[in-house]
């Protein structure tokens, strides 16, 4: 029986290509996210790759309908291998004292309480059941604030903290957790960030050869991976000229 892997913020960039790359090494996918359409089309990609798929439309901010989707799941599909909770964002770029209220509550919302929120739905199944993965999608930017993304600095540092902590709390059995980190990486995020500049979303990668998602997926592929007696706690992935959250060596 193929083992299933579940997908969060599977529409776009990094999430889609972690379905894609699952799909590619042979497990079966739920895909989430809040788009109807992007989800169907990524399902037909998905099962033309020979692998069967289940799309979860909802928005992770919000617990109820997380749980709705969670609990609709028919029995084949409930015995989930690996998590990948993807889905997050970055919004706004502004110093702390002159930031957008509301883009910290989605930010809050989206990469912290999302994040949480699908941890305590999928991993008691995973802790009842002796067997799982949970891979977090990270970022460089948790280890260290840069000028003007200190709040969603701080929401990735909270992923560090909460994977840190999982994986202290699931020490006695065999589920494994991993934090990705990834550093620059080309998809809609900067786009996003910027509430659709594209000139703006693009100066973010002048210069520099960033990461792909691709590059992403095949790290979380690699950790799911792993002999079961191992566990990849944390990765850290990075453009060949980017040395940190702040440090990046441009061409000109």
């Amino acid at each position: 029986m193929k083992q299933i892997a579940l997908i969060t913020g599977a529409t776009s960039g990094i999430g889609e290509a972690c379905a894609k790359r699952f799909a590619k090494a042979g497990y079966n996918v739920i895909i989430t996210g809040r788009k109807a359409d992007l989800l169907a089309a990524l399902k037909s990609e998905l099962e033309a790759m020979g692998v069967e798929v289940y799309t979860l439309l909802f928005d992770v901010r919000s617990y109820e309908a997380a749980r709705k989707a969670v609990e609709s799941l028919p029995e084949a599909w409930r015995a989930i291998d690996v998590l990948v909770n993807n889905a997050g964002l970055a919004l706004g770029l502004d110093k702390e004292y002159e930031g957008d209220l509301e883009d910290w509550d989605v930010m809050i919302e989206t990469n912290v309480k999302g994040l949480l929120y699908m941890t305590r739905l999928i991993v008691p199944g995973m802790v009842e059941r002796n067997s799982g993965h949970v891979i977090n999608i990270g970022s460089v930017a948790g280890d260290a604030a840069y000028a003007n993304g200190s709040v969603y600095c701080a929401t990735k540092a909270a992923v560090k903290t909460i994977t840190d902590g999982l994986r202290i709390d699931v020490a006695n059995t065999a589920v494994r957790v991993t934090n990705i980190k990834p550093g620059l990486v080309e998809t809609n995020f900067s786009r996003t960030r910027f509430h659709g500049d594209e000139q703006r979303a693009a100066n973010v990668y002048k210069g520099i050869t960033p990461l792909t998602g691709d590059d992403v997926a095949d790290v979380a592929v690699y950790a799911a991976s792993a002999p079961k007696h191992v566990q990849i706690a944390e990765v850290l992935v990075l453009a060949t000229h980017q040395a940190s959250g702040s440090v990046i060596y441009r061409e000109s």
